[in-house]
């Protein structure tokens, strides 16, 4: 016996997707915010950076596109859908295609201007560097 495993969630998510896909191709604005598919993200905090990982499987590094903005960082890409002919019997795909984007607000202490990307094997690291800890300092009052 095999357990089917229902989420009505998943369905009404899908079609929330759907709609605003249509609408987005309705108005024909390529640069609209709604996305394909959205990778998954893990974000680590060490003591002189952070760093971000992206799965991309599929998207080549210069479909990628990682930038700076008012203390938020965007990411966005796009994956290509493969090339197929009808007689190749594809029965299911499973793999999303098309565009992705994410957006995160970085702390103060993020040096925007020392950050790097690099994507390999299907993973995207994002290393933002912290800035130098500013220590408060004792300034003497000298009499006059």
């Amino acid at each position: 016996m095999n357990i089917a495993r229902f989420e009505p969630w998943t369905l009404v998510d899908m079609m929330h997707r759907d709609l605003d896909r249509l609408v987005g191709q309705r108005r024909g604005a390529d640069d609209s915010p709604v996305t394909d598919w959205v990778p998954a993200v893990d974000i680590f905090e060490e003591k002189d950076r952070f760093i971000l990982r992206a799965d991309v499987p599929g998207v080549a590094a210069e479909d990628i596109d990682v930038s700076m903005d008012a203390g938020v960082l965007n990411l966005s890409g796009k994956r290509r859908a493969e090339e197929r002919s009808e007689d190749q019997g594809t029965q299911r795909i499973e793999r999303a295609t098309g565009r992705f984007f994410r957006r995160f607000t970085l702390p103060e202490t993020a040096d925007a201007e020392g950050i790097t990307a690099r994507c390999s094997d299907g993973i995207l690291e994002v290393v933002i560097p912290k800035t130098p800890e500013i220590k408060a300092r004792r300034i003497t009052v000298e009499a006059a």
